[in-house]
């Protein structure tokens, strides 16, 4: 990933390519590769938005995640309400991620569970630590699931 280090692309130029990274670092096959037909792990997916209107999803995977990309520097606090309206229309995916090539966020997205988040930085990304949550990310959502319930909490 250091090659991303240097980068100026913006969000539309950089988004897919910086996935199909991901992918190739964590051993996972790309959109294309997986899902030929665009069913179940696409980029691109259309969503409803609850409240109303369409938008899309830049890259969901049925069951696993839905990421939204932002350009670089850009504020991902304001990215995570854009997938959060998404979430519905895409099958509510137990994961929640954003990212502006620098970072990735992922939010858990179970239900009754506290609230948790994972942070990546690109920089930090060969840490062992941090290649683990990305795979699990694409292989093992439930291994990102926060260990406490809200229930236990209350």
């Amino acid at each position: 990933m250091k090659k991303w280090s240097g980068v100026a692309l913006t969000e539309r130029s950089a988004a897919q390519q910086h996935f199909l990274d991901l992918c190739a670092l964590t051993g996972h096959p790309t959109p294309a590769e997986a899902d030929p037909e665009g069913e179940w792990f696409t980029f691109e997916r259309g969503a409803g938005k609850s409240g109303g209107g369409d938008g899309f999803a830049d890259v969901w995977k049925r069951g696993f995640f839905a990421i939204e990309y932002k350009g670089r520097h850009k504020d991902l606090d304001k990215a995570c309400p854009q997938i959060l309206l998404y979430r519905e229309a895409l099958e509510n995916p137990p994961l929640l991620a954003v990212c502006d090539l620098d970072r990735i966020i992922i939010h858990p997205n179970f239900t009754a569970t506290a609230k948790k988040v994972y942070l990546i930085e690109l920089a930090a990304l060969p840490e062992p630590r941090n290649l683990e949550i990305l795979r699990d990310l694409f292989h093992a959502p439930d291994k990102l699931r926060p260990g406490a319930t809200s229930r236990a909490i209350t």
